[in-house]
């Protein structure tokens, strides 16, 4: 009889141990749930089916600083005191873009990307000659229609971001020049150009668009000097001029 009531009450306090471990197991997965909820937040991720769309169309604005790249000839400062140059720079002016962009998505890794850009630029050559420190700089403001062509590198998507690399190539065309008085037939540049372009960037995810930052470098491939027919001392120092531009584009699409 008492080894019976011993045994009972042993399997009465097996049965409360159980419930309290069973109690405290439940109440310590719900407070790690909570505190994992709270900790992490569920985030919406916008249009998450974006990549599962050919050719995307968007739009794009670009701020940035355009000079020459001077390359001198053998005859600098190789003429007399009075007309033969001491230094020819090229300083960075602000350069401005507005334009359309079209995406053609290739993998899931891939894109190619295009569009019609117009750009500003005032391009400028400083000279400093012997006789004369304060010369006025040429300068020459010019529209240009620009079309990049590049592929894209993009990462996987993490949420509702991204980041990617795009390199390539640009074709530029002239549309019209304006330059400054002080400048009149002393140095002339061509109306095309061929650049080498790339850069990197990462795109956000948002209700009701994708906006993307690009920081791009382009390089001029196409020599844009042209030589003058008369021998004057602001041409003949310059063998070669190529673009360089950087932009901080923002697009949206």
């Amino acid at each position: 009889m008492f080894t019976t009531y011993i045994w009972h009450q042993y399997d009465l306090y097996r049965q409360k141990v159980i419930l309290f471990v069973v109690l405290s197991g439940i109440l310590i997965l719900g407070m790690t749930h909570n505190s994992t909820a709270q900790r992490y937040e569920y985030k919406r991720i916008y249009d998450e089916f974006y990549d599962d769309k050919i050719v995307h169309f968007g739009f794009l604005f670009g701020f940035g600083s355009s000079r020459f790249n001077v390359y001198h000839s053998k005859n600098l400062g190789s003429g007399s005191t009075t007309d033969s140059s001491v230094t020819i720079i090229s300083p960075g002016n602000f350069a401005f873009q507005v334009g359309g962009l079209v995406n053609f998505k290739l993998t899931d890794r891939f894109d190619f990307k295009t569009g019609l850009n117009i750009a500003l630029y005032g391009r400028e050559v400083n000279y400093r000659f012997n006789n004369s420190p304060d010369f006025p700089p040429e300068l020459r403001e010019s529209t240009w229609l620009e079309i990049p062509l590049l592929m894209k590198y993009k990462s996987q998507r993490r949420g509702n971001s991204r980041m990617f690399l795009d390199a390539g190539f640009k074709i530029g065309i002239e549309a019209n020049v304006r330059k400054n008085a002080a400048s009149t037939k002393r140095l002339d540049t061509r109306t095309g150009d061929l650049s080498l372009e790339y850069g990197i960037g990462f795109e956000q995810f948002f209700k009701y668009f994708k906006f993307t930052p690009e920081l791009r470098f382009s390089h001029g491939l196409t020599n844009m000097f042209i030589p003058p027919s008369n021998n004057n001392a602001y041409a003949r120092d310059i063998q070669r001029l190529n673009a360089h531009t950087v932009t901080l584009y923002l697009m949206f699409e």
